[in-house]
């Protein structure tokens, strides 16, 4: 075998792991995402004949790691792809905004999340003095078609390094957000809620509700999403503010605030591809 064969050979071996594990979970539990977190440089620029690499100078999935990404997400191999950008913008062999730009290219509409070095973002910084992770997370937010990002180590988000949860606290995790639906596993609706009510306890004000929720069918209700808009405002459930809560239970717990608020609250259900429902409302006064 010639060297260029062998590593083939290895590929090949690699992709046929992918593949199978894959179609395993596809027959077992088909609603599960099987996801990939990889070096964060496929192959650089100097290494490809056509071109087609990234502008980089670094250690190599293709060619060092026998890691075809780009094969795994145009076969569909993989449901996310996680690279493991951990470099600084501005970086001399691994620009983090060279790369980020590089994965945007190559998501062949699967979900494509940015692996983040708190450390590194937080250490790095502009010629202002500041660090890297407002300039990190607008890039993460333009026009780039990513779905989000994940930080790591996680204990550097729980040791508050350089106040990190404050920032992304303050700036860019105010509301809770939805897990983005994985529409190339199944993209239909769930039905919605039904019999949404509100019923009073010895103890406490309840919206209730029933749903066609089923333990092993995984299109069907698996939680739900309470939304609250204040009287005569807009209706509008792309709005993150509005999420008042996320809900295994079919019902919720409502606050007391003198018996003069209206509000009407909006219920949808979710499935185990996160696909949501149409909304279910009910004005209730609090």
């Amino acid at each position: 075998f010639s060297v260029n064969q062998k590593n083939d050979w290895r590929r090949d071996n690699v992709n046929l792991l992918m593949k199978e594990v894959k179609g395993t979970i596809n027959r077992v539990k088909p609603w599960v995402r099987f996801g990939i977190s990889p070096f964060g440089i496929y192959r650089n620029k100097r290494s490809t004949p056509d071109g087609s690499g990234s502008e980089t100078n670094g250690l190599q999935n293709y060619d060092d790691l026998y890691a075809d990404v780009k094969l795994w997400v145009e076969k569909g191999w993989i449901d996310y792809n996680m690279p493991q950008l951990y470099w600084e913008i501005g970086h001399t062999a691994a620009d983090y905004k060279t790369l980020i730009g590089w994965w945007a290219q190559h998501t062949n509409n699967r979900p494509l999340y940015i692996g983040q070095d708190v450390e590194r973002t937080m250490n790095a910084t502009n010629q202002r003095g500041e660090t890297q992770l407002a300039e990190k997370m607008l890039l993460s937010r333009s026009e780039l078609p990513l779905q989000g990002n994940c930080f790591w180590p996680a204990y550097s988000l729980l040791d508050k390094y350089k106040n990190v949860d404050k920032e992304l606290k303050n700036n860019y995790h105010r509301y809770p957000a939805l897990i983005p639906a994985y529409a190339h596993m199944y993209s239909k609706q769930p039905k919605k809620v039904e019999k949404l009510k509100s019923e009073y306890t010895a103890t406490e004000h309840l919206l209730k509700w029933k749903s066609d929720a089923a333990k092993y069918e995984p299109t069907s209700a698996k939680y739900y999403v309470i939304y609250r808009f204040a009287k005569g405002e807009k209706e509008n459930l792309e709005n993150a503010q509005h999420i008042m809560g996320i809900t295994r239970n079919t019902f919720y717990s409502l606050p007391y605030e003198g018996g003069k608020n209206e509000y009407k609250y909006v219920v949808t259900a979710v499935d185990s591809f996160h696909n949501e429902s149409k909304g279910r409302s009910k004005k209730i006064k609090l």
